[in-house]
């Protein structure tokens, strides 16, 4: 085929499908970016990718090549004509003897292989007239023929066996969230040179499937996004967003660059946003989401539910209150309906450039509730905890390890001369920081929440004023209504049988006061 004699010729084949406006810009260029990856021709990966139909194909191809074009899907081949030229030359040169007209019809992927012509000339005594034919049919037809032998060869088997190399190569992306969504998994991992992989509890199943090609990775990625979406991960690299898959659920999506393929990772939404008490979250930390303003964080590291718990506490204030609730997510996860609040969801990159411009104008927007999927720079905290101050619920979460570094992380993110002002307001307008870790369960049945709350009592205010986390801390080995540590967490689960012991050391912040709780109080 031409386009696979030189780059050149390769665009010349999408530039005319360009200027014909068959295809877009764009199109071609998944197209060439796939080609690049797993080679192949042009034209086949355009009629894989769906942008184009095999007869749209074959008609350019036969201007190209000023030769006639053949859809071996429509020709049935008997055996007498596939015997006159040996397999292994029909192999070698990637051609198909279909009739004898005068000359032998000779479908050719390259009709211009002249080496090819003259030696199947010599072979045949006759003259050759090449048709040209599409890469993918005539892969399919070399794979009918070793099951078919010499025996006559089908266009209808040719097609049966284009789709069994296609479902081969590419298990649907609906078809893998078909499977992710009937079972128990937490995440679908879709990494190139590996089968897919389930994320179950908190390690990784792969799938009894062939590895994943770049290619593939690349189909799944372009028909989860649109084309707006395509751009923007096209110029970044990296793209986060969520969508609704049928009755199947809501997904949140992450798809990145990785060693010059692309990775995709989809994690289960909960259709129902859960309540506290399923989450295992302590129900009081309810009676801070309806007060009237105020800080509260949720803190752990990533995919650990900081979102679901957010998203529960949102609903008890849509339930609860009658006031207006205005969230920035990046990328809406829960969708939340109107029940006795409205809320009004913004989307980071569709509504809003950032959250940080999200915040700057959000107080026109009479909001009585501020719920920030994460605070990420300096001017979303500060507008963050002016907001809180001045009579107005914040909700945010943060990555970070504990309730103490949460603090920390917060104060350093400002200059020096700043942080004293900061402090100040933080002790003035927090209500309680929780930080949340997800714990496999001692029988991999699933995962255990294991938790450490920091409630702003007078003394932790004067705490927080003064600079001095380092006393909170080892204030929260002693458990109380102001604050209990996740090494009392982890410890109660080990008594109660829930998790390890060695679970609970690997995520205890102090392991030997971990263990020595776990041996004086229990059993390993």
């Amino acid at each position: 085929m031409a386009e696979e004699k030189s780059k050149g010729t390769r665009y010349k084949l999408g530039e005319i499908l360009l200027q014909h406006k068959i295809i877009s810009s764009n199109m071609l260029k998944n197209a060439l970016r796939r080609q690049s990856q797993v080679g192949g021709q042009i034209g086949s990966i355009l009629i894989e990718m769906g942008y184009i139909t095999t007869d749209i194909l074959l008609d350019f191809l036969s201007k190209q090549f000023g030769v006639p074009p053949i859809n071996l899907f429509k020709v049935d081949i008997p055996p007498q004509i596939l015997n006159a030229l040996p397999i292994k030359k029909i192999k070698e040169y990637k051609v198909l003897p279909l009739k004898v007209e005068g000359n032998f019809v000779l479908a050719m992927v390259n009709p211009r292989d002249f080496v090819a012509i003259e030696d199947i000339e010599f072979i045949l005594g006759k003259r050759v007239r090449p048709v040209v034919v599409t890469s993918s049919q005539m892969e399919a037809a070399l794979k009918s023929l070793e099951s078919v032998g010499t025996h006559e060869l089908k266009g209808t088997e040719i097609e049966k066996a284009c789709l069994s190399i296609s479902d081969e190569a590419s298990m649907s992306i609906e078809k893998l969230l078909d499977m992710f969504s009937e079972s128990t998994a937490t995440d679908l991992q879709l990494t190139a040179g590996v089968p897919p992989s389930l994320r179950m509890d908190t390690e990784l199943k792969r799938l009894n499937m062939p590895a994943m090609t770049p290619a593939q990775l690349m189909t799944y990625a372009t028909s989860l996004m649109s084309e707006d979406q395509l751009k923007k991960f096209e110029a970044t690299s990296d793209l986060d967003f969520a969508f609704s898959y049928s009755e199947k659920g809501r997904f949140r999506v992450n798809i990145y660059k990785q060693r010059n393929s692309v990775s995709i990772t989809l994690r289960r939404i909960p259709a129902v946003i859960p309540a506290l008490k399923d989450l295992g979250v302590p129900e009081e930390l309810e009676s801070f989401a309806l007060k009237p303003q105020g800080l509260i964080l949720l803190t752990g590291p990533a995919g650990h539910g900081k979102s679901t718990t957010m998203a529960s506490l949102v609903d008890i204030i849509n339930t609860r209150r009658k006031c207006n609730i205005i969230t920035l997510e990046d990328p809406i996860e829960f969708l939340h309906r109107h029940k006795n609040s409205n809320v009004n969801q913004r989307e980071i990159g569709a509504d809003t450039p950032s959250f940080y411009e999200g915040l700057k104008h959000i107080f026109r927007q009479d909001p009585d509730v501020i719920v920030i999927g994460e605070m990420r720079d300096p001017d979303s905290f500060r507008i963050a905890l002016q907001a809180a101050e001045t009579g107005h619920l914040v909700l945010s979460t943060l990555h970070s390890r504990n309730v103490t570094s949460t603090i920390e992380r917060t104060i350093d993110i400002f200059p020096p001369h700043q942080q004293a002002q900061i402090r100040t307001q933080m002790a003035d307008c927090l209500l309680v920081i929780f930080s949340q870790r997800l714990i496999a369960h001692k029988n991999r049945t699933g995962l255990v929440l294991a938790y450490e709350k920091l409630v702003n009592s007078y003394k932790i205010k004067n705490f927080i004023r003064e600079g001095k986390t380092h006393q909170i801390r080892s204030q929260m080995q002693i458990p109380g209504e102001e604050y209990s540590s996740i090494d009392v967490s982890l410890a109660k689960l080990c008594i109660e049988g829930r998790i390890s012991f060695e679970e609970g050391t690997r995520h205890a912040d102090n392991v030997s006061y971990y263990q020595d709780m776990v041996k004086t109080r229990g059993t390993k």
